[in-house]
C-alpha cells in the first residue's frame, strides 16, 4: 500500500472539529477585517479634501498679451478646487473633518449599546449579513459625493451617521461567534492573534484608499464599500453560529470532559478529588482567566453539577444585569480612554504625517500603516502575557504605563526625520493597541462567560456591546478633541493622549490590586 502524500497526511492529522474551528476563525477574521477596511478611507482622504493653498504671492502673473493669446476657454472640472473639496477647503477644515469623525463614532457608540441586546435575540448570520450589506451601501454613498459633485456638508455627515449605526452589528456578532467556538484556555493568545483583523483591515483600507486618493478619491470609498458588501454575502453563505449546528463539540478539549461554553444543554459531573489531585493545576479550558478572590479559594473536594440551558431555554441578560458582572464597569471605563487614543491615531495619523513630514496623501497613508503593524504584535503580545500570568488587568496596566511616555517620545522624535518616525510608529502601535485588543476580545469573552452568569451564554453579546460601546464613546471624543486642539499645535494633541492613557490606567488600579492580592494568597 502506497504511503499517503505529505499534504494529505497533514490534512488527515486534524480532526473534523479542528477544521471547523480553523474555518470559523479565518472567516470571522476576514469579516471583521472588512469592517475596519471600510472605516479607514476617511483618514486617508482628509489630505485630499483639504490641500494647502498656494500663497497669493507665489502665483505667477502673466501679461495681458500672454493672457489674450491663450484666452481660449478651458472648462475647469467642477470637482477640482485649489484648496481641496468644498466645503472642506475653508480655514475651519479641521473642525469640519472632526465633525465627520464625530458623526460616525457618536452614532457607533449609541448604536453599540442597542446592537448587543438586539443581536442576542436574532440569528447572528442574518443580523451580521444585513449589517455588512448596509455598511457597504453607506460607505460607497460617501464616495458618490465625488462623482455627483456634492458639496453639502450634511450629505457627508448623514452618510457617516448611517454608516456608524449599521457598523455596530459587526463586533458583538463576531465575538459571540468566536466565543461559542473556542474555550477559555489560551483565550488571550488565540484572541490576540484573531484580533489582528483590526490592524489588517486598517492596513488594507489604507492601501486601497491611498491607491485612488490623488486621482479619484470617490473610489477610495466605493471600493471598500463593495468589498464589505461582498463579504456580507460570504457571511450569509458560510457563517456557522455555533458548533452544535454542525454536530461539533462545544469547546476544544483533549479529554472526555464537557466544558462550560456555548448555548447547548449539557451537564458537567466532576468526581471527588483527593488532596493530591487538588494540588494539580486545572485544565486550562476550565479556568476562569479573569482572576477573582472567589476563584483563589475555590475548593474542588465535592461533587459539582452544572446545568446549562439551551439557547431558547435561557432568557437574555438585562443591561443592568450585565453591568453587575464583576469587572465590566472598570474595563468599560478603561476602554473608553484606551480607545480614545487608538481612534485618534486611526483618524488623524495620516494628516499628522502629512503636516510633519510634508508628504503627499498617498505616501502619508502608506506610512501610517506601520502603526497598525505594531498593533498586530501588541495584541498578540498582550494575549500571550495575560495567558501566562493569568492577569488581564495587570497586563493592560503594564502596557498603558509604558504607552504614555512613548507617546511623548513619538511627538518629539517624529520631527527628527522619517527613520525615527517609522520606529516610533511601530512601538506606539504595539503599546496603544495592545490593551485595546485585549479588553475587546479576551476580557469581553471572559466577562461574558463569567461564573456569576451560571452558564447563560446569551450574555456574551450584551457584555461585549457594553464594553465596546463605552469604548466607542472615547473613540468619538478622541478625534473630535484632536480636531479642536490641533490648531493650537500637535504637541497639545499628544498631551491629551497621554492624559487619556493615565486615566485608563487609573480605572484598572482596583482590579490590578485585586489580582496581586489573589496571587499573594495563592503563594501562601
Amino acid at each position: 500500500m502506497a504511503q499517503l502524500p505529505p499534504g494529505i497526511r497533514l490534512i488527515t492529522s486534524f480532526s473534523r472539529d479542528q477544521w471547523y474551528r480553523a474555518f470559523i476563525f479565518s472567516l470571522t477574521f476576514l469579516l471583521y477585517a472588512s469592517f475596519h477596511l471600510s472605516r479607514k478611507p476617511i483618514s486617508i482622504v482628509k489630505g485630499e479634501l483639504h490641500k494647502h493653498c498656494a500663497a497669493s504671492h507665489e502665483v505667477e502673473l502673466v501679461s495681458y498679451k500672454e493672457y489674450a493669446a491663450q484666452i481660449q476657454p478651458v472648462k475647469k472640472p467642477s470637482n477640482v478646487s485649489q484648496c481641496g473639496w468644498e466645503p472642506f477647503d475653508k480655514n475651519n477644515y479641521k473642525q469640519l473633518l472632526g465633525a465627520l469623525d464625530y458623526s460616525f463614532l457618536c452614532a457607533y457608540a449609541i448604536g453599540m449599546y442597542l446592537s448587543g441586546i438586539i443581536g442576542e435575540r436574532l440569528p447572528i448570520r442574518y443580523y451580521l449579513t444585513v449589517g455588512m450589506l448596509a455598511s457597504g451601501l453607506f460607505t460607497a454613498m460617501f464616495g458618490l459625493g465625488y462623482f455627483y459633485n456634492i458639496h453639502n456638508l450634511w450629505f457627508y455627515i448623514m452618510a457617516q451617521i448611517a454608516n456608524g449605526l449599521v457598523q455596530t452589528t459587526g463586533w458583538p456578532s463576531v465575538v459571540t461567534c468566536i466565543g461559542n467556538w473556542f474555550g477559555k484556555g489560551r483565550r488571550g493568545l488565540i484572541m490576540g492573534i484573531w484580533n489582528s483583523h483590526t490592524s489588517v483591515g486598517n492596513i488594507l483600507g489604507s492601501l486601497i484608499a491611498a491607491y485612488w486618493v490623488s486621482t479619484c478619491w470617490g473610489l477610495s470609498f466605493v471600493m471598500p464599500g463593495v468589498i464589505i458588501a461582498v463579504m456580507g454575502i460570504v457571511c450569509f453563505l458560510f457563517l456557522i453560529e455555533h458548533p452544535r449546528d454542525v454536530s461539533c463539540s462545544c469547546t476544544p478539549s483533549s479529554s472526555s470532559k464537557t466544558f462550560l461554553n456555548g448555548a447547548a444543554r449539557f451537564r458537567v459531573q466532576m468526581p471527588t478529588l483527593n488532596a493530591k489531585e487538588t494540588s494539580k493545576p486545572q485544565d486550562p479550558e476550565m479556568q476562569h482567566l479573569l482572576t477573582d478572590c472567589e476563584n483563589c479559594n475555590v475548593s474542588l473536594n465535592s461533587s459539582t453539577v452544572v446545568t446549562v440551558e439551551g439557547r431558547h431555554g435561557t432568557s437574555a441578560i438585562s443591561f443592568l444585569g450585565a453591568l453587575r458582572i464583576p469587572g465590566v464597569i472598570e474595563f468599560s471605563l478603561c476602554l473608553l480612554f484606551a480607545k480614545l487614543v487608538s481612534y485618534t491615531f486611526l483618524f488623524w495619523l495620516p494628516l499628522y504625517i502629512t503636516n510633519v513630514e510634508h508628504l503627499d496623501a498617498k505616501r502619508a497613508g502608506d506610512l501610517s500603516t506601520l502603526f497598525d503593524v505594531g498593533g498586530i504584535f501588541g495584541g498578540i503580545l498582550a494575549g500571550l502575557i495575560s495567558d501566562r500570568l493569568e492577569k488581564r488587568a495587570s497586563t493592560c496596566g503594564m502596557m498603558l504605563l509604558l504607552a504614555a511616555p512613548t507617546l511623548y517620545m513619538f511627538s518629539a522624535v517624529s520631527k527628527m526625520g522619517l527613520e525615527a518616525t517609522v520606529v516610533m510608529l511601530l512601538i506606539s502601535g504595539a503599546l496603544v493597541n495592545g490593551p485595546y485588543a485585549l479588553i475587546t476580545t479576551a476580557v469581553s469573552a471572559d466577562l461574558g462567560t463569567h461564573k456569576s452568569l451560571k452558564g447563560n451564554a446569551r450574555a456574551l453579546s450584551t457584555v461585549t456591546a457594553i464594553i465596546d460601546g463605552t469604548g466607542s464613546v472615547g473613540a468619538a471624543l478622541g478625534p473630535l478633541l484632536a480636531g479642536l486642539i490641533s490648531p493650537s499645535g500637535w504637541n497639545n494633541v499628544f498631551y491629551m493622549l497621554m492624559v487619556a492613557d493615565a486615566c485608563a490606567l487609573l480605572f484598572l488600579l482596583r482590579l490590578i490590586q485585586k489580582e496581586l492580592r489573589c496571587n499573594a494568597d495563592q503563594t501562601l
